[in-house]
């Protein structure tokens, strides 16, 4: 059996149209990235697509996307990126697939709150520097997969509820028959079918994203019990890696849907559990060499060194983008694999810094591991803003400090008195966004009314509109109080 097409290395707008019309494409969807990070897509014959598409765009309502623009100046206008050219797996209809920038169609400039528009700005300024000319990012995007979820908000209730075939609290349930394969709490990293039920079906989503181009590197399930699993994908440049991110999710709850389940990257949806991390792997290159390999602690350069003291120093505000919901920080507690502390290691996971073993083996591997991050940031900014932090360490050759070589969980509060931490909350890493974002604003990457709409944003309909609302525990708590 022959896999189908789905990916062709496209470079051009005649690249794009003979690729559609060899694969008999019906319908184009043209996709662009919203500021928190969600695809949004409109779809059309495939008469409407020419090669003059890829410059003059296609027109949209920026006032009907989260954090854009105002109903009175709301036209915008998408622009096709041809590299991302890709077939649809999961429409009955061929459709193909392009991903686009979103530019302002009165100026013709990059809309500056267009995250893909960003990312692009963040490379430009890379190669500006002359630090480097490459920025390699490698996200470990775990997720689990329920059988059903069920939630509710009103004025006067509040509920939530997940399962899983594979979850602990099911071992008693009546099944007819119920055959015992349960997974235990903390009990889940890498069983071996029949405790690891969903091994079948990550397998035919790897199946799937090699079709469409990422390099899986490998699958298992992961630590919690419910169905938490993980999906690694080669390492790619900024800009690419942030595209293949995205259409790794769209895969992972297509693939999950189409089974009749549910795939969800919430980095915290069941207690006393791991949550969903998504441990992000950095290096820099220069003319085909890599800069993070050398002699130094762990195998690393004097650049990587610096390159991770920015992220260390910066790593409050980075929170704001890598950890960016309020349940993010149910997730940032200590004990479940997920670093508070803003300290860096070889080997060492208790780490926010990990510097894998391969890096002294081999400069080519030489990179360094973010632990802190979690999937539900949005790649374009989230890999733009770590970039900004580790160059902002360089260009200041900024000191790591020494490493932590020790289990940090394990450690006594004045053996840690020392030892930054990263934000509790939101609002926390949402205020320290407020007070250290100059290194954002370099080569004009970020700037300030991004800043600001994302900002607000978070704090008007998430951290406020949590805080207004009653807690169910809060109830176990109180109530008879």
């Amino acid at each position: 059996m022959t896999d189908p097409t789905y990916r062709r290395n496209t470079k051009t707008p005649a690249d794009v149209l003979a690729f559609a019309r060899e694969q008999g494409a019906v319908m184009v969807d043209v996709r662009f990235t919203d500021l928190l990070g969600t695809w949004h897509h409109f779809t059309m014959p495939l008469h409407q697509l020419d090669e003059g598409a890829f410059e003059r765009g296609y027109a949209f309502d920026g006032s009907s996307v989260r954090g854009w623009k105002s109903i009175e100046a709301s036209d915008m206008t998408v622009i096709p990126d041809p590299t991302t050219a890709f077939f649809d797996p999961f429409t009955e209809e061929p459709t193909l697939v392009l991903v686009g920038d979103v530019h302002d169609p009165v100026t013709g400039q990059d809309y500056e709150r267009d995250p893909r528009s960003l990312a692009r700005r963040a490379e430009a300024y890379l190669r500006s520097t002359g630090i480097a000319d490459t920025a390699y990012f490698g996200p470990e995007a775990e997720f689990f997969i329920f059988e059903d979820v069920r939630f509710g908000n009103e004025g006067h209730a509040a509920s939530y509820a997940v399962d899983s075939e594979m979850g602990a609290w099911n071992s008693g349930r009546e099944e007819f028959p119920n055959l015992g394969y349960k997974v235990r709490p903390k009990g889940g990293y890498v069983p071996v079918p029949p405790t690891d039920a969903h091994h079948d079906l990550r397998t035919e989503m790897c199946r799937i994203l090699e079709q469409l181009g990422l390099v899986v590197e490998r699958h298992h399930m992961e630590v919690a019990t419910g169905g938490q699993a993980e999906i690694d994908f080669r390492y790619d440049r900024l800009l690419r890696q942030a595209d293949n991110l995205s259409l790794f999710k769209y895969v992972v709850r297509n693939v999950a849907r189409r089974a009749g389940k549910t795939a969800t990257f919430m980095p915290k949806p069941i207690f006393a559990d791991n949550g969903n991390g998504m441990h992000t792997h950095m290096s820099l290159w220069k003319d085909g060499e890599p800069l993070f390999g050398g002699d130094a602690y762990a195998g690393l350069s004097e650049t990587g060194l610096h390159f991770l003291a920015g992220i260390l120093k910066h790593g409050p505000a980075l929170c704001a983008f890598t950890n960016p919901t309020t349940n993010s920080y149910k997730r940032l507690v200590p004990g479940f694999e997920a670093p508070v502390r803003l300290a860096y290691s070889g080997r060492n996971r208790s780490a926010a810094i990990r510097i894998p073993a391969e890096s002294a083996r081999s400069a080519k591997a030489a990179r360094i591991e973010f632990r802190t991050p979690d999937p539900m940031a949005n790649p374009y900014l989230a890999f733009s803003a770590l970039l900004m932090a580790g160059l902002d360490g360089v260009a200041r050759r900024l000191d790591p400090g020494e490493p932590l070589d020790r289990d940090i969980y394990n450690l006594s509060a004045e053996e840690l008195a020392d030892v930054p931490s990263a934000p509790a909350s939101l609002e926390q890493a949402l205020d320290a966004l407020e007070r250290d974002h100059g290194f954002l604003l370099e080569g004009g990457v970020f700037n300030h009314d991004i800043l600001r709409a994302w900002i607000d944003w978070k704090r008007t309909n998430e951290v406020n509109e949590l805080r207004r609302r009653p807690h169910p525990y809060e109830f176990f708590l109180y109530y008879d109080a």
